[in-house]
């Protein structure tokens, strides 16, 4: 006798007709099915939710914590009585063909469908986990995973078709192959992800945690997220951008991941000195600007290498144009470069200089270039004011002007007056 087929002969012996008897039988057969999948998915899912999160309680590692948190064993515990309904259904609709198979073919479905669900928690758990590991935090992992999803899907919906239709696989691969031109323009952004994501991380282009600029999309911050299709970047005015994954490969951007690795990020800031107040300096000039600490020993050592020079070469000091000699400008660009050499922010083992660029209508760029120690936005921004309030308060002491201020005449100070 069947399992299921309990209450046929009840319903013969009342001398119910077969009819009634048949379709009574499949409905209490049908209810007792289903009471009992309900049951074994309730234990399923006490057994092995309770069991996993007992062995993730007890474990050292994350992983299984993060099963947890994914609902894995929640997803796997929902097979349990899949499979049993699949194995019992071809007995309860023995006496319906046409039922059986459709219900026999909707429970498969479920079952990939399923299926697909439980290898994705497994992969998000497993990203979660290598996300909190140094080696790959950094990593695109979210557009492999997407990648992997996709494949899976894809071969999902082909064994869905061809379970619904009762396809040969070659005639579906047949079919597909000449569609697949249009598969192609359908997941163009897809493939072009793809393909973008494995170059960026193959080339260690870009990680997460890198602050990029780029300027096509208006970003400018640090990568949170790199997907197949997107990255995800949180601007420094917690704005966020999306940028297609393919444009880091097509595209130009500025990663300043090498800034922050080095041991000081740069500072390259000119201002602009009005030509007119350019000139040579006195001998009795210099013995004032001598008062200035930073220029005293340069000023002394410089004068006797003029002196030596103007009179071993017999020239006519009666005019300063002839044979060398020291101009405010020059004095005052040692003077920064002195400055800046003795400022506690600014890194001594890296380039620095301060140099003439290229007279404009303007004045003449005085650039100073540098590296600060404290890469830190806000520090860095401290540094570079601090020097700069320093330079530009110090421009009246060599006699000197700002372009800004050419129209408004400054006052000159004096240095044999100062007291």
């Amino acid at each position: 006798m069947k399992v299921f087929d309990l209450l046929e002969p009840l319903l013969k012996k009342l001398d119910f007709d077969s009819d009634f008897t048949l379709y009574g039988n499949l409905f209490v057969n049908l209810l007792v099915l289903m009471i009992l999948a309900y049951a074994i998915d309730y234990l399923a899912k006490k057994v092995l939710i309770i069991g996993l999160a007992i062995v993730a309680t007890y474990t050292k590692s994350t992983f299984d914590d993060f099963l947890v948190a994914n609902k894995t064993a929640k997803y796997i515990a929902h097979l349990v009585p899949l499979y049993f309904i699949s194995i019992k259904i071809p007995i309860v609709l023995d006496d319906f063909v046409y039922w059986e198979n459709l219900f026999g073919k909707s429970v498969k479905i479920f079952i990939i469908i399923l299926s697909l669900y439980i290898v994705r928690s497994v992969f998000n758990s497993l990203k979660d986990y290598l996300k909190t590991l140094p080696k790959y935090n950094d990593k695109p992992i979210d557009s492999y995973i997407q990648v992997i999803m996709i494949v899976l899907w894809i071969y999902a919906l082909l064994s869905i078709i061809l379970l619904l239709f009762d396809t040969k696989k070659s005639s579906l691969l047949t079919a597909f192959g000449s569609i697949s031109a249009l598969i192609i323009l359908v997941f163009r952004d897809t493939v072009l992800g793809f393909v973008a994501s494995i170059q960026v991380t193959v080339n260690d282009m870009v990680r997460i945690g890198d602050w990029i600029t780029v300027d096509k999309f208006g970003a400018d911050g640090e990568v949170e997220e790199i997907n197949l299709a997107t990255v995800k970047v949180r601007n420094f005015d917690n704005t966020t951008s999306t940028i297609p994954t393919y444009s880091l490969i097509s595209d130009s951007f500025r990663n300043w991941r090498g800034m922050i690795n080095s041991d000081g990020r740069r500072i390259k800031r000119h201002i602009l000195i009005k030509g007119a107040t350019v000139r040579f300096v006195t001998n009795e000039e210099l013995e004032s600007f001598k008062r200035i600490q930073f220029v005293t020993s340069y000023i002394d050592k410089r004068k006797l290498d003029i002196d030596k020079f103007n009179i071993a070469n017999n020239i006519d000091k009666s005019l300063y144009v002839n044979g060398r000699n020291m101009t405010n400008l020059g004095l005052f660009r040692k003077y920064i470069q002195k400055y800046i050499e003795t400022h506690p922010g600014i890194n001594k083992d890296m380039h620095l200089l301060v140099r003439h660029l290229q007279p404009t209508e303007k004045g003449i760029p005085l650039e100073i270039y540098c590296f600060s120690k404290d890469k830190k936005w806000e520090n860095y921004e401290y540094i570079m004011a601090d020097i700069f309030d320093h330079i530009i308060a110090s421009v009246p002491y060599f006699d000197l002007e700002l372009f800004e201020v050419q129209h408004v005449k400054a006052e000159k100070l004096n240095l044999l007056d100062i007291d």
